[in-house]
């Protein structure tokens, strides 16, 4: 069974940087692409970046290019997220999701994890 658990948001001024992770407690990670996801108040969920199986592959919404960096680690069952030049915009509950293809689409991931809040102040 796979459970996802994500950690690292918090509270952040603009401009700072937070590091988001995800564990997966299952046994299935190594065979999955990971993804995060965010959705702020009252408005739908949105795709933030994803990485494929072997991590060779990365795709990043246009929003966030060249701020946040998606990466795992296959032997900890985690992928992360780096958020650098974070902006109040970032604000959302950010999720990790797990499927068996490397898509931005949030309808073919199978597995999500419950949220981590990320609140950037101006």
């Amino acid at each position: 069974q796979v459970q996802l658990i994500e950690s690292g948001g918090g509270l952040v001024q603009a401009g700072g940087s937070l590091r988001l992770s995800c564990v997966d407690s299952g046994r299935l990670f190594s065979s999955y692409a990971m993804a995060w996801f965010r959705q702020a108040p009252g408005k739908g969920r949105e795709f933030v970046a994803a990485i494929s199986l072997s991590g060779s592959n990365t795709d990043y919404a246009d929003s966030v290019k060249g701020r946040f960096t998606i990466s795992r680690d296959n032997a900890k069952n985690t992928v992360y997220l780096q958020m650098n030049s974070l902006k109040p915009e970032d604000t959302a509950v950010y999720s990790c999701a797990v499927g068996r293809l490397f898509t931005n689409r949030a309808g073919l991931y199978n597995y999500w994890g419950q949220g981590t809040q990320v609140t950037v102040s101006s």
